[in-house]
C-alpha cells in the first residue's frame, strides 16, 4: 500500500506543473504536498532513509506533515504551456487542462493495471515564482479503493539546479 501511496503523491506533485499566464521560471524549485494519507503513513527512521538513499532511491523529505522535494526544472520545460508529467506515470494522463489568466484546471486519467480512477486539479499561479494547487483523486490502487486530496504548493529556489537532474518527461494529452 505504501507504494501506492508514493504514486499517488508522486503524480499529485508532477501534475502540480502547470503553466498560467506567467510561465514558471526555469531553475529549482522546491514543491511541498500535504494529505491525509501522509499522516497515516508509517514514519520512516533516518537509518533507512539513508540506507534507500544509499541504494538510488529517491526520498522527498517529510516535515511540516508534508512531503518536500527539490525539482529541476528546465528552460525547455518553463518555454512550453504544457504541464510535465514523469514517464513512470504512464498509466495516467492528463486531459483537459485549460486555463484562464493565473488559474489552471487539469483531469488526470489513470487507467492501468495497478492505478485507475479520475483525478482534478486547479491550481493558481502567482507570478513566475510560485504556485498553489488542489489535488483530488477517486480510484482504486491495486484493486483497493482510495480517495486522495492533496494540498500544493511550489517556489522557485535558484536558476542553479545544481546536482538536481531534470525530470523526464511525457507529453500531455489533449
Amino acid at each position: 500500500m505504501r507504494k501506492t501511496v508514493w504514486l499517488v503523491l508522486s503524480l499529485a506533485l508532477t501534475t502540480s506543473f502547470a503553466f498560467a499566464q506567467d510561465k514558471l521560471k526555469p531553475g529549482l524549485w522546491e514543491m511541498t504536498m500535504k494529505s491525509d494519507a501522509m499522516k497515516n503513513m508509517p514514519k520512516i527512521s533516518p537509518e533507512q532513509m539513508e540506507q534507500m538513499r544509499k541504494m538510488g532511491v529517491h526520498v522527498p523529505q517529510m516535515q511540516d506533515g508534508g512531503m518536500v522535494t527539490k525539482v529541476c526544472i528546465t528552460k525547455e520545460m518553463a518555454e512550453r504551456e504544457q504541464m510535465p508529467m514523469t514517464q513512470n506515470e504512464s498509466d495516467c494522463q492528463a486531459k483537459n487542462y485549460q486555463r484562464s489568466g493565473n488559474t489552471y484546471s487539469v483531469d488526470v486519467v489513470c487507467n492501468g493495471p495497478n492505478l485507475k480512477g479520475n483525478g482534478k486539479m486547479k491550481g493558481k499561479m502567482n507570478g513566475s515564482e510560485s504556485f498553489s494547487s488542489t489535488y483530488d483523486f477517486k480510484g482504486t490502487a491495486h484493486g483497493q479503493p482510495i480517495s486522495q486530496k492533496h494540498e500544493n504548493s511550489g517556489k522557485w529556489l535558484s536558476s542553479d539546479c545544481g546536482n538536481v537532474k531534470p525530470m523526464a518527461e511525457a507529453p500531455l494529452k489533449k
